[in-house]
Order: C-alpha cells, then structure tokens, then sequence
C-alpha cells in the first residue's frame, strides 16, 4: 500500500513536468515555452493564434528537430562553410532587430508626417506636368525624314508613330506617353519637353541613349498634388528609411575602425 501511495506521489509530481513539453525526439524535448515562442513571433509577422497553426508549429519544430539532430550526427555544423552561413544569419537577425527596436524607440509622428508633406506640397506648387507623345527611332536622319512630313502636313503624327516608333509601349497609342512630370524623363527628353508649349512639337529631333526623338506636347496642366491621407504610407515609409539611414550613419561615424 505504501509503495502504492509513493508511486501515485511521483506520477503527481512528474505530470506537471512532462506537460511542459510537447513532443521529444530522439529524447530531446520540445518545450511548451519555445513553441509558445515560436507562435507569439508568428503572430508578430501577421499570423492569427489558433489550435491549427499551434498543431502546425509543433509539427514543424518536430520535423526540424529531427533534421538538425541528422545534421548534427552528420558533423555539417562543424564545416567552415556552414558555420559562416550560420554567423551571417545570426548577424543578420541581429541587425534588423536592432533597427526595430531603433523605429520602435524613435517612432515616426503624425506630426513629423504632417510637416513632411506640407513641405513637399511647398516644393511643387508652381510645377507642371505634361501630356507627351513621341516617336523614337534609331537614326537621325530618319527621325529627321519623319519630323519634316509631319511638319509638312503630309503625315500624322499618331500614324508615323504606330508604323515607325521603336518603342512598343507607346507605339500601337499613336506615340502617347501620357500624363507625366519632366522629372520622369531622361534629362534630354525632359529639357525638350520642358520648352514646349501645348501643341507644339520639336523643331528638330532629340537624341537621348535611346535614340532618336520626336517629340510633341499635347497638353499641359498644373501638377495635382495628391491628399495626404492618399501618400501616407509612402511618406511614413520613406521617413522610417530616413531615420534608419541617419541612426546607421551615426553609428558607423561613432565606431573606431581601423
């Protein structure tokens, strides 16, 4: 009866310590605790917790216990090679966890936002974007062959295009390229542009690394600065880069290296 007893004693006291772990292999054990971790940092990457994704986090852990314990009789983290892999990948984490906790510390405001845009909102009053079409070909003299039909009244514009332009996007759209800034163009594209005026069409052709440009400005307009709501992630997004890039550049001014 006392043996009885004393083995109903240990099995109580082992209970709570076997349900700590979920699964061992090969006698190792996985925790409870590290796959609680392992959800908890799913969970920070988007994934929702539930009893599906735990079943399928345990498998995992399962399976990749079993392949590390083969690698690990395999002596394969002992090569050199995979051993620097290994270095790198631990680096790597590191560092982006140290920028997370930077952004963490040092958020980006509403009202960092705010001035931000109104800023870049100041810089492009004023500015215009054009509508542009052009036809690009390969030689000078046949662009300028084309631009004196076209000057002439003897060819259309969007027709040379579609039988002579080079480039396929605009081409079959009578040379279109659309509403657009300057700044989106090469800068000998951009410059042409620029000195148009809605209607007119270049006196002679444009030569950029591409080739040969006509060019012919159908419209102009104020550039529409968009809402801030609309640019919000962007902004957001380029001003956490800023950051980073600021805090990255401190650091490296700040470390002895030699």
């Amino acid at each position: 009866m006392k043996r009885i007893l004393m083995l109903a004693a240990a099995c109580a006291i082992a209970v709570p310590v076997y349900a700590q772990n979920v699964a061992t292999v090969n006698g190792k054990a996985i925790t409870q605790k590290s796959l609680d971790d392992f959800v908890k940092l799913l969970v920070t990457q988007g994934a929702t917790d539930s009893p599906q994704l735990r079943e399928q986090v345990k498998q995992e852990m399962i399976n990749r216990q079993v392949f590390v314990q083969a690698a690990e009789k395999q002596g394969i983290g002992k090569q050199a090679d995979i051993q620097t892999e290994i270095e790198l990948a631990r680096q790597g984490i590191l560092v982006r966890a140290l920028m997370a906790d930077y952004l963490q510390k040092n958020p980006v405001t509403d009202s960092a936002v705010k001035a931000e845009y109104e800023k870049i909102k100041k810089e492009q009053a004023g500015k215009q974007e054009y509508q542009v079409r052009h036809i690009l070909v390969e030689d000078e003299k046949t662009a300028n062959d084309l631009l004196a039909q076209i000057k002439g009244g003897k060819l259309k514009f969007e027709d040379a295009a579609k039988k002579n332009s080079k480039d396929p996007g605009s081409a079959e759209r009578g040379g279109d390229l659309g509403w657009a800034p300057p700044t989106n163009y090469v800068p000998p594209f951009a410059e042409a542009v620029t000195k148009l005026k809605k209607g007119q069409t270049v006196d002679k052709p444009v030569q950029t690394q591409f080739g040969w440009h006509i060019i012919q400005v159908q419209d102009t307009r104020p550039v529409e600065f968009p809402p801030l709501d609309q640019v919000r992630p962007q902004l957001e997004e380029m001003m956490r880069q800023q950051k980073l890039n600021a805090f990255q550049k401190e650091l490296r001014e700040k470390a002895k290296v030699q």
